[in-house]
C-alpha cells in the first residue's frame, strides 16, 4: 500500500513518511518519530511571529505540535499522540503551516501586496 492509499487515522511507516515528505514537504524531515521543520528567523520578533502563526493554525485544527523556540529559529515537531505515530493530521497541519509561514505576496503574480522590503530593518524570516 502506498502512502496515497492511507486513511486519515492510519499511522504511516517510516518509509511512507519519508516518501510523503519528499513529495509534499521538502523542508521537513523525520527524526525520532516526529516530522520536523526548522524555521530560521532574523531575531526575536520574527520568532514570535512564527510561533503565533503556528499556534493559531494548530488551535484552529485542534492538533498541537511541540515547539522548540530560540532567538532566531523555531522548530516545529508533529506526531499524533493518540495514534502513536505520524498520520494525515500531521501532514495536513504541516502543509498548512508551511503555506502560511512561507507565504510571500508577489507583484509579478498581480498582487497589490508588495511584500516585506528587501532591507535588513524589515526582514523577519529567512525564506528557503
Amino acid at each position: 500500500m502506498s502512502w496515497r492509499e492511507l486513511k486519515h487515522e492510519d499511522v504511516y511507516t517510516d518509509d511512507e513518511v519519508k516518501a510523503r515528505l519528499i513529495d509534499d514537504l521538502a523542508h521537513w524531515y523525520l527524526e525520532n518519530g516526529w516530522i520536523r521543520r526548522k524555521y530560521k528567523t532574523s531575531g526575536w520578533k520574527g520568532t514570535l511571529m512564527v510561533v503565533n502563526t503556528v499556534g493559531h493554525l494548530a488551535e484552529a485544527a485542534f492538533h498541537h505540535p511541540d515547539l522548540s523556540v530560540s532567538y532566531a529559529f523555531v522548530i516545529v515537531k508533529l506526531k499524533n499522540h493518540a495514534a502513536k505515530g505520524i498520520t494525515n493530521k500531521d501532514f495536513e497541519l504541516a502543509q498548512k503551516i508551511e503555506e502560511v509561514v512561507m507565504w510571500q505576496p508577489s507583484q509579478k503574480d498581480g498582487s497589490a501586496l508588495e511584500g516585506t522590503p528587501d532591507d535588513v530593518r524589515f526582514k523577519y524570516l529567512k525564506y528557503d
